[in-house]
């Protein structure tokens, strides 16, 4: 088969490569996925992501090696396996991240990627309900939806409580600001998730220059000399190759981008050579700089009702299954996280260094292998949790062997600085003050985890340590760069020392953005198709 464009990945930037470069009806675009259809309720229905998170029909499914930072535990890291990718199977928090973000990749030497650069690209393909046109777009293929109307009332509470403490009421954490506490904005529409999928995919299926390909897992980009000229991929136990007489373009996300990079001879020669690869371009970057926001929940027994209340019995499970199947309304058309914010642990920061998510809703006691969102606790719970937005500390990718279907090796490298150590132990003190303040605090019976016995530095430390994890935003492992000697790809994500080969997805961030992820892979995907296009005349 012979292709303008080969797309590796079909997730939140891959899919939006996809419709970007089959828009002019020019090119013939081959989109391989290594996972099938997003067309499941489980998915489809916003709250139903908890169903997805141990699903091995739609999830990689990825564990990290033990971690000294989390106390010698591996993380379970989930990542979508399925059309649209891990904008299949999140939580729907879109956040584009702080100005100051991308004004650092610019000043990194990225030029393109600057603040301007990529608030042009997020207008043009945003939809938003509310918030400054001069700081979104209407009308664009990503529908963000304020669900300020819809959320559990004590999330009113949550914001009352967080003012208490110094943070203002903020409307818009993608406006002028993103200081404060508010309301989540979520990619969703009329109750229904909005996937890259669902925005991009979707429609561009319709056209004839795009075939997309399921259940095709690359295990390799096939090279002419140093010049990219096809994939090989295997499919219901049968061996393919495709080429492009173009380029090709590997949108597997932070961890499968790194990992067929290896596979394919770009990467450490030390570790090439251990399993027996050819080297084709020497880059000790690929896989490495990986960096990943890290959380911790803080959990509430409450006096009043949650959504556990309406979520755990079977006969509240019949009324929010009916109120959504009917109306596309209730709790199952949100995202769990109905509140957040961002703060700063010192005030003399510029910027936040802290994301924070509202719960009205606890589940402490998960059985093994599920994370079930539709069976909370029994009692009436709340979470208060936290992340942070620019870890220093850095971890690790690499394969663990010359097969594609083995897992590679993640080293999350978690609090691996006394900096995230520091941050985090002040702002798991800031969630205690939150729970502190009226409205809050008199509707509070208990703090259940980590429970009032946990008071000194040590034990906090020991304590988020041990309850931590990743919340899901791994990036950076084929970073951005002028200097092949600290990058992976350039400005124009071209990979350094092959040609007809970029990398466009998460994993060439330069550094993590202050916030969730999937909105800026999906500007990056945006941002690549016209680097693309332009190159190509």
């Amino acid at each position: 088969m012979l292709f303008d464009y080969i797309i590796v990945g079909a997730g939140s930037a891959g899919c939006v490569l996809a419709n970007k470069l089959t828009e002019n009806g020019k090119h013939s675009v081959l989109l391989l996925e290594a996972g099938g259809s997003d067309l499941r309720f489980f998915v489809q229905m916003p709250l139903g992501y908890g169903k997805t998170f141990y699903d091995p029909a739609v999830n990689w499914l990825y564990a990290t090696e033990p971690d000294p930072g989390l106390n010698g535990q591996r993380d379970h890291w989930p990542r979508g396996r399925i059309l649209g990718g891990s904008s299949s199977i999140n939580a729907m928090v879109y956040i584009r991240g702080h100005v100051d973000d991308y004004e650092g990749w610019l000043a990194a030497g990225n030029p393109g990627w600057g603040w301007s650069d990529v608030l042009a690209a997020y207008r043009a393909m945003e939809d938003v309900e509310t918030g400054d046109a001069a700081w979104h777009g209407r009308g664009g293929p990503v529908h963000v939806s304020d669900p300020s109307s819809a959320v559990h009332p004590m999330t009113w509470d949550y914001i009352r409580a967080c003012e208490a403490v110094g943070l203002k009421h903020n409307l818009d954490f993608n406006g002028k600001t993103q200081e404060g506490t508010g309301v989540y904005h979520t990619t969703t529409k009329n109750g229904i998730r909005l996937s890259a999928s669902r925005a991009f995919l979707r429609p561009a299926m319709r056209r004839k220059n795009l075939l997309v390909v399921t259940r095709a897992l690359v295990g390799k980009v096939l090279f002419d000399g140093n010049r990219a000229i096809g994939v090989r991929y295997e499919r219901n136990g049968k061996v393919h190759e495709a080429r492009a007489k173009r380029e090709i373009i590997i949108s597997g996300g932070a961890i499968n981008s790194a990992q067929l990079l290896q596979l394919s001879g770009i990467g450490p020669t030390p570790l090439l050579r251990h399993h027996g690869i050819s080297v084709v371009a020497e880059n000790p970057n690929v896989g490495h700089n990986l960096e990943d926001h890290v959380g911790i929940n803080y959990t509430y027994n409450m006096k009043v009702p949650t959504l556990n209340d309406e979520l755990r019995t079977w006969w509240g499970k019949l009324r929010v299954g009916l109120q959504y199947i009917l109306f596309r309304a209730g709790p199952l058309s949100l995202s769990i996280n109905h509140g957040g914010g961002f703060f700063k642990t010192n005030q003399s920061y510029a910027r936040p260094n802290m994301q924070l998510y509202f719960q009205a809703f606890s589940t402490l006691k998960p059985a093994v292998g599920e994370r079930p969102i539709l069976s909370p606790d029994s009692f009436s719970g709340m979470s208060i949790g936290l992340s942070n937005c620019r870890p220093t500390s850095r971890g690790h990718i690499e394969i663990a062997s010359a097969n594609p279907k083995d897992h590679p090796r993640i080293f999350g490298n978690a609090f691996a600085t006394d900096h995230d150590v520091g941050e985090m132990l002040a702002a798991v003190k800031f969630i205690r003050s939150i729970a502190a303040q009226e409205p809050l605090a008199s509707k509070i019976l208990e703090e259940l985890r980590p429970g009032p016995a946990v008071q000194s530095d040590a034990d906090l430390i020991h304590d988020f340590k041990q309850r931590s994890g990743t919340v899901y935003h791994p990036a950076c492992t084929c970073r951005m760069g002028p200097n092949p000697k600290t990058s992976v790809v350039d400005a124009r994500l071209r990979v350094h020392g092959v040609a007809g080969l970029r990398v466009c997805d998460a994993s060439i961030f330069p550094n993590l953005i202050a916030g969730n992820t999937n909105a800026p892979a999906m500007m990056v995907g945006w941002k690549g198709a016209e680097l693309i296009l332009a190159d190509g005349g």
